[in-house]
């Protein structure tokens, strides 16, 4: 019996298209909360980033597990440590790379770029405050997006030893202190409401999605997935486009 289903944003809960939540999607969430299933939010964003939408959650997992929380408490926190952070500033000041750095409360940019400035019109970011890229230092991050391609993604990851770089973009990479995951954060939200693994159900179309499809008792693909999370679902539905959540809910809710 599923009690608890978890969302990713963008490519999921959000078209790239459209930028909206889909009818169909809203009547799934009808759907689930009918039959008394708890709706969560699992996202590589900060809570700054995530907009308003026509259905509702218990529990948020932000910054790809760096923060999770609930409306009452905030459940666990885990901000990438110091000595990384001025890792990949060090780095990514000798590169000249754009970087973003999620906060608890905000975000900012260094060095903005062509790249930079696509990447926030394809998923709609309000442009973040431009910094020097010291001004970084001093503050808590939960979440850096490393624009870079993949093949640095081996030499960074040998920079910062206790971070992870779950890439869901061949544009950049997200970095995260080790153990943070979409699938940790599920952990935390189940251990809180009393809910079993196998009671889970997860919706995401990106790498960082891989975790948590694998960690959920049915972990399902959205079309519009790359084949490698495909392979790592229990459950392949339609794309975002054209009622993905809708079709795959319907089935399992029959």
């Amino acid at each position: 019996m599923i009690k608890a289903a978890f969302f990713d944003i963008d490519g999921t809960l959000l078209s790239f298209t459209t930028h909206r939540v889909s009818e169909g999607t809203v009547h799934a969430f009808d759907t689930l909360h009918r039959h008394g299933v708890r709706t969560f939010i699992s996202s590589g964003r900060p809570m700054v980033l995530i907009p308003p939408m026509p259905v509702s959650f218990e529990g948020h997992i932000t910054m790809n597990g760096g923060l999770v929380f609930t409306p009452e408490k905030v459940l666990l926190s885990n901000p990438i440590p110091d000595e990384d952070l001025n890792a990949w500033l060090d780095f990514a000041k000798q590169l000249s790379l754009c970087t973003m750095v999620f906060t608890t409360d905000g975000m900012m940019l260094a060095q903005p770029n062509e790249v930079g400035l696509k990447l926030r019109d394809q998923l709609e970011f309000t442009m973040p405050p431009v910094v020097d890229i010291d001004e970084m230092r001093r503050h808590e991050a939960f979440q850096i997006i490393a624009l870079m391609p993949a093949d640095l993604d081996k030499q960074v990851s040998s920079l910062l030893p206790h971070c992870r770089l779950p890439r869901w973009h061949p544009a950049f990479t997200d970095i995260v202190a080790a153990g943070n995951s979409k699938a940790a954060g599920m952990e935390t939200l189940c251990r809180h409401f009393g809910i079993r693994q196998e009671e889970t159900l997860a919706f995401g179309d990106g790498g960082n999605d891989i975790e948590m499809l694998q960690w959920a008792g049915i972990g399902v693909a959205m079309g519009n997935a790359e084949q490698l999370v495909k392979d790592h679902a229990d459950l392949v539905t339609a794309d975002v486009d054209h009622e993905g959540i809708e079709q795959a809910v319907n089935q399992l809710f029959q």
